[in-house]
């Protein structure tokens, strides 16, 4: 894999793709990639990650000094539930969030959250240390699409003080679909739908919202969750194209494919 330059005016952005928990302790591609970001960006002053597993009736971002790691899942290895992010938290960052996204409400959660693991999973390639201070801001289950999208555009100001903010989720993610015989492997309409994703991020990111009229993303997108995070990157590109960090799809019905912006010397 290629390491890139970021940009030297702003910090880049990025949407992970993060499939299965599983992918917190194991090596492959697509982690291996994370930690190549990770490596080719300066080392931010904060994080802000948009998670698809913070889905809930309000728009909060997380303002304790300590957040905790929170295993929200089940079914999975003892290892995984052992696992710690021990990050600080960063109250001040979640105060600029709330104050830059005016005049949308955005509300701070000082002990309720704290970072799920649409964050860790990922964070630990990206930044094993621990040491850079998370915030995480929800998904407002009762907006729509085009809310999400607007709401990334009025963040754009926090990557010029240095903030890092991620996106995690799946483009495709249909739980009720997967086939674990296709370990690797993506159905014809998963594939048709992250193709056309491809498409407009790589040339009309603006235009992201048509995706919604799209044949296949019923199949796609049966729940917003996940897709969501990808609108707060689309929103912070503003029209500009984003770049892809690593394709791919696990079992039939998940993509795991990732983009950044303002990476390779592009005015992002």
């Amino acid at each position: 894999m290629t390491t890139v330059q970021p940009d030297a005016a702003l910090m880049p952005a990025a949407f992970l793709g993060h499939g299965s928990p599983m992918n917190a302790i194991e090596h492959n591609r697509y982690t291996e990639a994370w930690s190549a970001f990770g490596r080719s960006i300066p080392t931010p002053r904060a994080i802000l990650v948009i998670s698809a597993h913070w889905y809930i009736n309000a728009s909060a971002v997380t303002a304790m000094r300590l957040p905790r790691t929170i295993h929200d899942f089940y079914g999975f290895p003892r290892e995984l539930f052992d696992v710690d992010y021990p990050a600080p938290g960063a109250p001040d960052v979640a105060e600029a969030v709330a104050d830059i996204v005016k005049p949308t409400w955005v509300g701070l959660d000082v002990d309720s959250w704290g970072i799920d693991h649409g964050t860790w999973s990922v964070l630990r390639h990206v930044f094993p240390d621990a040491s850079i201070p998370v915030v995480q801001l929800s998904l407002n289950a009762f907006e729509g699409l085009d809310y999400h999208l607007e709401l990334g555009r009025r963040l754009a100001p926090l990557r010029e003080q240095g903030v890092l903010i991620i996106g995690s989720g799946n483009i495709v993610h249909n739980l009720r679909a997967l086939d674990f015989s296709q370990p690797d492997g993506g159905f014809a309409w998963a594939r048709r739908f992250d193709d056309a994703a491809a498409e407009l991020l790589g040339d009309r990111s603006s235009e992201i919202l048509t995706l919604d009229a799209h044949p296949d993303f019923a199949s796609a997108v049966p729940t917003p969750d996940h897709f969501l995070p990808l609108l707060y990157i689309a929103g912070l590109a503003n029209g500009r194209p984003l770049d892809q960090l690593i394709e791919g799809y696990n079992a039939g019905s998940l993509s795991m494919t990732s983009y950044t912006l303002g990476m390779n010397g592009s005015a992002a």
